[in-house]
């Protein structure tokens, strides 16, 4: 799963995309660029080796795509905001809910020490995994798990990143954040989503902003049958 030349324009053309994004919606972001080590991950991550064969020529549009189970993967423009907002540094320990196909991880991997991702429907775990060691992704860590309970075994975490929304942030998700950690999330009812950024004070204390409305999957207890 090579990252294909045939790609490199398209994704020139995503980031600029995202680019021209962060800057209209500067207002609610706070600022008018994204870190530019994010920038390089999106870069270097080929989104086309994360979606179904079928719609890899459809990688780079800044949209939402399926990826079966019911799931989809998040369109880049809100992949790149929520890893901005996350904030990864090379030495941080980071917790992955909703791991989907695995592109959100691979480019956490490349921002972070080491990865440690949670996936609630084993047959996209397994995809998963097989696409990030492909992609040589070796500071990762995937589970297949309920992810509201977290993975309480490695916690703590510095930084927490959720891609699926529940109503109401998991209790254990912040049990399980470190003191001076982050977690950034989409919480709310399905209609009334809001991305979510959560700070854990050196004193445990938790404070949080609303970013701006999003529309994610639900986060759910159980596998779909």
């Amino acid at each position: 799963m090579d990252d294909d030349d045939d790609y490199a324009q398209a994704r020139a053309s995503m980031l600029a995309e995202i680019t021209a994004l962060v800057i209209f919606n500067c207002g609610r972001l706070g600022k008018a660029a994204l870190n530019r080590r994010v920038l390089e991950a999106l870069g270097e991550v080929p989104r086309h080796a994360f979606v179904p064969a079928e719609l890899q020529a459809c990688a780079y549009a800044d949209t939402p795509l399926p990826i079966g189970c019911g799931k989809t993967i998040s369109q880049p423009f809100i992949v790149a905001v929520m890893t901005d907002l996350l904030d990864p540094r090379p030495s941080d320990r980071v917790l992955d809910i909703g791991t989907g196909l695995g592109y959100q991880t691979a480019i956490l991997s490349r921002l972070a020490k080491h990865v440690y991702s949670v996936e609630l429907i084993e047959a996209l775990a397994l995809a998963a995994r097989m696409r990030l060691a492909r992609l040589g992704c070796t500071n990762v860590t995937l589970r297949v798990a309920n992810g509201r309970q977290g993975w309480p075994e490695q916690a703590p975490f510095d930084k927490i990143i959720v891609s699926a929304a529940p109503q109401e942030v998991p209790p254990a998700l912040i049990d399980q954040l470190a003191p001076g950690g982050r977690m950034v999330l989409p919480a709310g009812p399905p209609d009334h989503q809001q991305l979510l950024v959560l700070d854990k004070a050196a004193d445990g204390s938790v404070s949080q902003r609303k970013v701006f409305a999003v529309r994610f999957s639900v986060l759910e207890d159980t596998a779909p049958r």
